[in-house]
């Protein structure tokens, strides 16, 4: 893995639409640490977070992870120490409405 830029005393933030296995997550924290950041946190849009996933991150250097709920978060999830899940249900009600009334959807967005 390689950092491009200087990292060194930067709170870093890892963005992706989709986390599994989290190994590629986790050595991404550890390579931006090594750089000399100062805090690493990532977010991202569904959280499979299969197999020894949630153990990885829990046991990892990641400050937080944070997800959505639009795959329901398991008890292991709940209770890890550096998870939190966000609802999106405000964003999907607020955009049927939209709909109903025939109104932009594309502004939740801008």
């Amino acid at each position: 893995m390689n950092i491009i830029g200087d990292v060194a005393g930067r709170n870093c933030v890892l963005l992706d639409d989709i986390v599994d296995s989290a190994g590629t997550l986790c050595n991404a924290a550890d390579a931006l640490l090594a750089e000399g950041a100062a805090s690493v946190s990532a977010y991202v849009t569904h959280g499979v977070l299969s197999g020894g996933a949630v153990a990885r991150v829990a046991a990892s250097q990641l400050r937080e992870l944070v997800l959505t709920d639009t795959i329901a978060p398991t008890e292991a999830v709940r209770v890890a120490h550096n998870i939190r899940v966000i609802s999106i249900a405000p964003l999907i009600g607020e955009a049927i409405a939209r709909i109903a009334k025939e109104e932009s959807v594309s502004v939740l967005f801008d």
